[in-house]
């Protein structure tokens, strides 16, 4: 990529999905580098940093207060799989005249402190926590230092040979003792199926958590409690917010009595202020018709910081997250004046700096650094280093389109662009679909050189924040209550619709793809949901999407086994609404084109289910590809499967939407057609056995 201007010349003429672009799919795995979950303390920053060229290794940064630079070496992985999703992997602690850090390495799970060393030399890593029986049985997150600092408390997830899992909030000593004897690390909290937050009070005698049982999801129902934490027994805590209905979330202690929460308990996750003394009803601090939480898929988020000076660093808005000042005292609410539009959901203060992610629609998220009194944001690491020419990114309209319902529904639309070029006139471009990775999460106005690598090509893509997405409050991700593989396929159909209605895409030339949940929605969008609103996609591409729903509540990993009990209904009990809502069973004369991308070592999504579509694309001689990854899982990390899987869906829109992508590898598809001809009746020039060559 590179930053100079694109040639001012008189631009050329080129069908849609045919442009030239600067864009490679190397650009876009390079840009794959993750930075998330910062922490400041003592004017250092910390972060996690997942890095692709390094077969998508997590390591650990720290940004020191005079500037050095220094990283967790290789081979340490410090991932968590708490949840499978994982989350904060780590925890700065004091150590001696130094900062140590805390962290969860992917190989084993077990705890390590180790103090990244000046030139990123290799230094002492010692185990905190014992080895388990059975491999990464015992696996760690959501870390926070005691208050006596002698130990880290966190979330502890104990995997049974039996296959039941078990949790509790627990304590590792930092002196190591743990490591050779497992009764060293002492349960605090114990009594639910999850737990999240462990946050004790300044004087160490309490800590607040939040915990919730299935088949509630945190963002269903929560519990706020309070239990003491100088007992040396472990303590089911006492409830003081919260419950089936509500969503309470990241707890924050203003002094010894007083938490401030996050609850939805009006509608909208609102900052409330609680004295656990008093019994008093829990006061909502500034309230508001907007979010100040995200769904915690990950533990460790936390959108709620204090100040020294007593307010409250917060995210908040509709459809977005902003970063605010609130003033608990009088709930005066101000944002501060920074360059980034969307900030993800993980704060962290010290004093008055705050240490946060954030980027926006033609600015990479960033680590940024911020001093709340002089109002500066100071970047320390960008997610991409060199940027293509600003007009070759795309800027998205926030758009509203009618549901089928008379709901509307919220979508990103990214037009196509390309300055040095344009397509022949009276032609319309191809529009793909994005259905965003939840169904309980958001998609977001943020640079994503994926977006880009398809637009400045000529493809236009629209993301849809479909009914049960988050950030536009609870009632909108009540939507999808029951309705999993109704309201989300009705809402991809509305949004493409629309763009063909107005004039903006090919009715002819659209299609959808998503990843995991977004995956299945665009899978039924093709199957089920074709016979009932028609065929309105003329290609699907599904990222280890969702197939046979039936299937997954005994084949996935406990955090989600009774996620669909909200989402579709109980399991047996629904058995035959699982059947009706899967694409699998429902291919056949109005199913389009599929492309199946699955990670071979995925806990969430099974190989056993694209597999599954895969037999029966083939029995009905849809044309299709199944690119399968040997040691990927649920998300892609590798550089190299980004760079594969991008040319694949790139190559396999041009068969089936009928442009050449120029300089692209041509991805195989599966049955042979006849002569180079589509047997199947749809466009396309694709041989073999579905992979890329």
């Amino acid at each position: 990529m590179h930053e100079e201007s694109p040639d001012a010349a008189e631009p050329a003429v080129v069908p849609y999905g045919e442009w030239p672009s600067p864009i490679s799919a190397s650009d876009v795995a390079r840009a794959k580098l993750g930075l998330a979950f910062p922490t400041v303390a003592a004017g250092h920053v910390w972060w996690q940093e997942t890095r692709p060229e390094e077969a998508g290794r997590t390591t650990i940064v720290c940004h020191t207060a005079d500037g050095e630079v220094r990283w967790l070496p290789a081979p340490w992985d410090a991932r968590t799989r708490v949840h499978e999703y994982g989350g904060r992997s780590y925890l700065p602690v004091p150590a001696e005249d130094e900062w140590g850090i805390v962290f969860a390495d992917h190989s084993d799970q077990r705890l390590h402190l180790t103090v990244l060393a000046p030139g990123n030399g290799v230094t002492p890593v010692r185990a905190l926590t014992p080895e388990p029986d059975e491999p990464a049985s015992l696996r760690y997150a959501d870390f926070v230092l005691s208050p006596d600092r002698h130990s880290v408390w966190c979330v502890r997830e104990r995997h049974e040979a039996s296959g039941s899992v078990r949790r509790a909030i627990v304590s590792v000593p930092l002196d190591g003792s743990a490591a050779t004897d497992p009764g060293a690390v002492r349960e605090l909290a114990v009594g639910a199926d999850f737990f999240a937050f462990p946050t004790p009070s300044p004087d160490g005698r309490m800590l607040a958590w939040i915990c919730w049982n299935h088949p509630n999801m945190p963002w269903d129902g929560t519990e706020l409690r309070v239990g003491p934490a100088d007992t040396g027994q472990p303590s089911a805590g006492q409830v003081i917010m919260g419950g089936p209905m509500e969503s309470v979330l990241a707890p924050c202690w203003r002094d010894d009595t007083t938490v401030y929460a996050l609850s939805d308990r009006s509608g909208w996750w609102n900052v409330h202020r609680i004295d656990t003394c008093l019994g008093q009803p829990p006061q909502a601090v500034h309230p508001a018709a907007e979010e100040f939480a995200e769904p915690p898929w990950m533990l460790g988020e936390r959108t709620l910081a204090m100040l020294a000076d007593g307010r409250l660093a917060v995210l908040h808005g509709v459809g977005e997250a902003r970063l605010g000042l609130l003033d608990p005292a009088t709930g005066a609410l101000t944002d501060l004046d920074t360059p980034f539009a969307e900030f993800d959901p993980a704060l962290s203060a010290d004093g008055t700096m705050l240490a946060c992610v954030a980027g926006g629609p033609t600015r990479p998220s960033a680590v940024l650094r911020i001093d709340c009194e002089a109002g500066t944001a100071e970047p320390l690491r960008t997610e991409i280093a060199n940027l293509p020419h600003e007009d070759l990114l795309p800027r998205p309209s926030q758009v509203e389109f009618p549901g089928e319902s008379g709901a509307p529904v919220h979508a990103l639309v990214y037009p196509p662009g390309n300055p040095v070029v344009t397509a022949p006139a009276g032609t319309l471009p191809p529009y793909v679909v994005w259905a965003h990775g939840g169904p309980t999460g958001r998609a977001v106005a943020t640079l994503e050189l994926a977006k880009a690598y398809f637009t400045s090509r000529g493809i236009g893509v629209v993301e849809v924040n479909y009914g049960g997405s988050s950030g536009y409050g609870r009632a909108y991700r009540e939507r999808l209550r029951q309705q999993w593989g109704i309201v989300d396929v009705a809402d991809l159909v509305a949004a493409a619709r629309a763009l063909a209605d107005l004039g903006m895409a090919d009715p002819h030339r659209l299609a959808v793809r998503g990843p995991s949940a977004g995956g299945a929605s665009a899978l039924a969008a093709v199957t089920t949901g074709a016979r009932r609103h028609g065929a309105v996609f003329a290609a699907a591409v599904s990222y280890f999407g969702v197939a046979d729903l039936s299937a997954l509540p005994g084949q996935t990993h406990d955090f989600e086994s009774r996620y669909l009990d909200g989402l579709i209904g109980p399991f047996p009990e629904a058995a035959a609404t699982y059947r009706e809502r899967s694409a699998l069973g429902h291919t056949g004369p109005t199913t389009c084109p599929i492309l199946l991308l699955q990670g071979m070592e995925d806990p969430v999504v099974p190989p056993a289910q694209s597999a599954a579509v895969v037999a029966e694309l083939t029995a009905h001689r849809i044309r299709h590809a199944h690119l399968a990854f040997p040691e990927e899982s649920h998300g892609f990390r590798k550089a190299d499967t980004i760079i594969t899987c991008l040319e694949a869906e790139l190559s396999f829109y041009g068969q089936i939407l009928g442009f050449t992508p120029p300089a692209v590898r041509p991805l195989h598809l599966h049955p042979r057609s006849a002569e180079g001809s589509d047997d199947l009746g749809h466009a396309g020039q694709g041989l073999g056995a579905g992979e890329v060559g």
